[in-house]
C-alpha cells in the first residue's frame, strides 16, 4: 500500500510529489500518468514565461504563489542549471481608451508587491523598439524557461527519494474506503492511504469518480498560436502584451520570445470540442456534450458574445489574427508569421457562469482535488506543490 498517490505527470503534480517526498523521504509514493511521457499537455504545451504575479486579485493563491512561485522557480532552476532568463515585460496602452485600465493595473501590480513601473512611448522604444503604444507598464521580474525541464528535474528528484512514476496508467475508477483509497487504471489496481488529484484538463471528473462534490465543470479553450518566421524575430526582444480587457478572461494576444529563441504570437481562446484537443477537428462527442448540455457555458456565452465572435473569427481567418498582432507590432504582415502548436488551457467554471478565478483545491476525505490550476500554475508550481502538501498534512491528521 502507498501512503500518497498522485494523478497527474504535469508539472503541480510533480511539484506536490517532489515536495511530499522531501518532506518525508522514503514515503511509499506513486505518480500515476496516463500519457507515455510526462508533462504531456498543459505544461508541455506552456509558452515558458515566468510571471509575476501582476495581473491578479491581491491576497488571491494566484497573487501570492505566482509573487512566491517565481522568485522559487528562479532558484531552483540555478541550483539545478536549467536554462532561464529574467528579461522582462511590457504591458502596452495602444490608445487612450486602454490608459485607465493600464493605471488600475499598474496599481495592483504595486499593491502585490511588484517591482513595476509606468513608461512613457519612448522609454517603451528602447525596451521593444518595434512596439506601437503611447504608454506601458514595464515588469522587468517577468522571465521565460521550458517547464518540460524543470518538471523532468522534478521527476528525477522524485525517483532519487524513492518515489515511483508510472506512466501509461489511466485511472478508471476511485473508491474511498474507511482505511485507504482504491484506484483503479487500465494496468492494475493500487491502494493508498492519500490520492492527490492533480488531473489537469480531467481534474473534474477524476473528483467525482472519487464521489467528491465540487461545484464546478472544466471547460476546455484552445489556445491558436502564430510564431514570426526565422528572418522576423528581431521585430520583438522579449515579451509584448496587450492591456487586458477587464470584462474578457483572458490576457489577449501577445509576443512571448522562448527560451529557444522562437517568438511565438498568439494565443486566441476558443471552446475546445475535446477536452484535449489541439486541432480544430479534434471532437470528442461526451466532451462536447459535457459543455452544451452546462449552463455556465451558455451563460458565459451570452456575457461575452461580442468577444468569443472575435474570437472564433481570428481561428478561422489568419488575416484578423494578424489585425490583432498589429495593434503591437504594427510591422507584422501575414507574410511573416506561420502556425505554431496551439494548448489547451483547462478552466473550471460554475454553473451561473462565473469563472473559477483562483487556484481550486478541495480536500474530502481521503483525497485531495486541485480542480483549476491554469496560468500561472507552471510559475507557482513549486508554491502550489507546498500548499499541497500542508493540505496533505491536516487531512491525515483529521483520518
Amino acid at each position: 500500500m502507498y501512503k500518497y498517490a498522485v494523478i497527474g505527470g504535469g508539472i503541480v503534480g510533480l511539484s506536490a510529489a517532489m515536495e511530499l517526498c522531501r518532506r518525508e523521504p522514503g514515503a511509499k509514493l506513486i505518480v500515476l500518468e496516463k500519457e507515455s511521457r510526462l508533462a504531456a499537455h498543459q505544461t508541455g504545451h506552456n509558452s515558458g514565461v515566468i510571471h509575476s504575479g501582476i495581473y491578479y486579485k491581491p491576497g488571491s493563491f494566484k497573487a501570492r504563489f505566482a509573487r512566491e512561485g517565481s522568485r522559487a522557480m528562479v532558484e531552483f532552476c540555478r541550483e539545478h542549471s536549467i536554462p532561464y532568463e529574467i528579461c522582462g515585460k511590457v504591458i502596452v496602452a495602444t490608445h487612450e481608451a486602454e490608459l485607465p485600465l493600464l493605471e488600475r493595473l499598474l496599481q495592483r501590480g504595486l499593491d502585490n508587491g511588484l517591482n513595476v513601473r509606468k513608461i512613457g512611448r519612448s522609454e517603451l522604444r528602447e525596451i521593444e523598439p518595434h512596439a506601437n503604444g503611447i504608454a506601458a507598464i514595464h515588469v522587468p521580474g517577468a522571465g521565460i524557461v521550458d517547464y518540460r525541464l524543470v518538471s523532468a528535474k522534478f521527476a528525477e528528484l522524485i525517483k532519487a527519494s524513492g518515489g515511483e512514476i508510472r506512466l501509461n496508467a489511466q485511472v478508471r475508477n476511485i473508491v474511498q474506503e474507511r482505511d485507504g483509497v482504491l484506484i483503479e487504471t487500465d494496468r492494475d489496481s493500487l491502494r493508498a492511504s492519500v490520492l492527490i488529484n492533480c488531473g489537469g484538463l480531467f481534474s473534474d471528473r477524476l473528483a467525482r469518480k472519487a464521489g467528491s462534490r465540487i461545484d464546478m465543470q472544466i471547460v476546455p479553450f484552445r489556445g491558436e498560436y502564430y510564431k514570426l518566421k526565422e528572418h522576423r524575430k528581431h521585430l520583438v526582444k522579449n515579451l509584448i502584451y496587450p492591456v487586458p480587457d477587464p470584462n474578457f478572461p483572458f490576457l489577449g494576444v501577445h509576443f512571448t520570445r522562448m527560451i529557444d529563441g522562437s517568438v511565438e504570437a498568439g494565443p486566441n481562446a476558443v471552446l475546445s470540442f475535446k477536452r484535449e484537443g489541439y486541432r480544430k477537428t479534434d471532437v470528442h462527442l461526451r466532451d462536447l456534450a459535457e459543455v452544451l448540455v452546462f449552463p455556465g457555458f451558455w451563460k458565459l456565452a451570452g456575457r461575452h458574445m461580442k468577444a468569443g465572435l472575435d474570437e472564433m473569427a481570428r481561428s478561422f481567418s489568419k488575416r484578423r489574427f494578424v489585425q490583432s498582432l498589429q495593434r503591437l507590432i504594427p510591422e507584422i504582415t501575414a507574410d511573416d508569421v506561420e502556425p505554431a502548436p496551439a494548448g489547451v488551457r483547462a478552466q473550471a467554471m460554475r454553473r451561473n457562469g462565473d469563472l473559477v478565478d483562483d487556484f481550486y483545491i478541495v480536500p474530502d476525505r481521503r483525497c485531495l482535488h486541485v480542480c483549476n490550476s491554469p496560468s500561472p500554475a507552471a510559475t507557482a508550481s513549486i508554491r502550489i506543490g507546498k500548499y499541497v502538501a500542508d493540505q496533505v498534512d491536516k487531512l491525515l491528521q483529521r483520518i
